[in-house]
């Protein structure tokens, strides 16, 4: 029972988590509390991949859905032994925490290639990156960052955001492998078992 209980409060987690996500990529779209530069697109390229919406938000909920759902013990009976019933919904749950990892690891990588690359800015040269050839060591040297005119603050704003969204995503990296292990250890240490036993006459 501890270890069901445990299983659906990591799903339960997974929800705050993908909420946030899709609240700190929508701020993304917005720098200087204006919508003028998303209207324009004078936003860093890494933002129209949704990543924090859509794979480590809108995916993550629905995903977190399915597995609090799995974990219910009024879920529907598969065949009527109530073991393999268990079983069957375990292996599920494990295909679903691997999508987990695997959206919420894409939102990761596309929030940290937006951090090293740096904002979209207007510098004295124009709309450029001025950042993009740092390989991220401008995050170390905020004397930098006044090449950025506008929007203002874009530097910290995207600094913070993307920071963020990285941090996020790989907690959620983290809660499904650690779901994955849970329900792995259900199916292969004997509390459920795996194939279905005939039943003694």
């Amino acid at each position: 029972m501890g270890l069901q209980k445990c299983g659906g409060c990591l799903s339960c987690l997974l929800i705050p988590l993908a909420v946030w996500s899709i609240v700190i990529n929508i701020l993304l779209y917005f720098p200087d509390g204006k919508s003028l530069y998303a209207s324009n697109n004078d936003l860093t390229n890494y933002v129209w991949y949704f990543e924090g919406i859509c794979f480590s938000g809108i995916m993550m909920l629905m995903l977190a859905a399915l597995l609090i759902i799995l974990d219910q013990d009024s879920f529907h009976t598969c065949c009527q032994n109530e073991s393999c019933t268990k079983t069957y919904r375990r292996f599920i749950s494990v295909v679903l925490a691997l999508l987990g990892i695997s959206f919420s690891g894409y939102s990761l990588i596309i929030s940290a290639l937006g951090l090293v690359q740096g904002p979209y800015c207007r510098t004295p040269a124009g709309w450029e990156y001025p950042f993009k050839d740092t390989a991220g060591s401008y995050l170390m040297d905020p004397t930098v960052w006044s090449q950025c005119s506008e929007p203002a603050y874009i530097v910290e704003w995207n600094i913070i955001l993307f920071s963020i969204l990285i941090t996020l995503s790989g907690l959620q990296i983290l809660i499904c492998c650690l779901k994955v292990i849970a329900e792995l250890k259900r199916i292969l240490c004997g509390t459920y078992p795996v194939f279905v036993q005939p039943a003694l006459i």
